[in-house]
């Protein structure tokens, strides 16, 4: 099967690189045109770096390979009004609104400081709200909107193997899922579905970076990539460390196409089996 989106336009945020970049590059192979977005600047709390301008443009190289137009912007998603000029314009150039991955995150790392806290919150969260928002005026029946939670979301408690922001990051993602599933209730009248992701660890740079190594090895001095991942495997009934990006971007394929067009408000867990030992791990009260 192929063209599962054909015609549809699809905004992204966080879409110069990892699981933004790939959900743009699978929805144009099978037909969708993109507006894509990304801060282009490092946050002083998340001590890796973030996505830059040549990010963008090699998304925008690989869509524009495709077939598919896309119109990027730099904007950061805790602005609403940067957000709102963004998708404003890329709906003038595209011509229409059909999806919205509301993709962008950060995982703040080694400060148990307020901001380090604050930080991921306004983009994990604000972020999400601020897409929904600028997208709201633009959709009409048939629309999807998916957002990105996090198993961190459905655990029991707080997550916080990296201080302050990793109690921010469970906080955040625990409030996207109540967001997406009380969204949903207030947009199915309109025939708009709206649904969230909770993928486990994935491939990208908020895994793969020199803290996330100490994280999960403190045994050992000088820990890399692969001495981290047996550690991840123990926490995966699957054996698996992590997700690939295309891996989630199946996922938001599938919610984004008509093969989902009766699908809304659900909690779809993207984890290897992480969760089955803790039980109904669901949306959280």
């Amino acid at each position: 099967m192929s063209g599962r989106v054909e015609g549809k336009v699809a905004f992204i945020t966080g879409a110069a690189r990892g699981q933004g970049r790939s959900h743009a590059v699978r929805l144009a192979e099978e037909g969708a045109d993109i507006i894509a977005v990304d801060l282009l600047e490092d946050i002083a709390t998340a001590p890796y770096p973030l996505a830059t301008k040549e990010d963008l443009d090699e998304t925008v190289r690989q869509v524009e390979a495709l077939g598919r137009r896309i119109v990027a912007r730099q904007a950061d998603v805790r602005v609403l009004a940067e957000l709102q000029a963004a998708v404003d314009q890329g709906v003038a150039e595209l011509g229409k609104l059909d999806i919205v991955v509301a993709q962008a995150g950060i995982l703040t790392m080694g400060s148990n400081t307020p901001q380090a806290f604050l930080d991921v919150v306004q983009v994990n969260l604000l972020g999400v709200i601020n897409a929904c928002t600028a997208a709201a005026a633009h959709l009409g029946p048939g629309a999807s909107i998916i957002l990105t939670g996090s198993t961190a979301a459905l655990l029991a408690g707080s997550v916080d193997i990296t201080g302050a922001g990793g109690l921010g990051y469970a906080h955040s993602k625990r409030h996207v899922a109540r967001f997406g599933h009380d969204l949903a209730r207030v947009y199915a009248e309109q025939q708009i579905r709206v649904n969230v992701i909770h993928p486990t660890n994935v491939d990208t740079g908020m895994m793969d970076n020199d803290f996330m190594y100490h994280a999960f090895r403190p045994d050992l001095e000088n820990p890399t990539r692969e001495d981290m991942i047996p550690s991840l495997e123990t926490k995966s009934p699957m054996g698996v460390p992590w997700l690939s990006p295309h891996d989630v971007s199946e996922a938001v394929l599938y919610f984004a196409s008509d093969a989902a067009r009766w699908v809304t408000g659900q909690q779809l867990k993207l984890d290897g089996g992480q969760l089955l030992p803790i039980g109904n791990a669901g949306v959280p009260a």
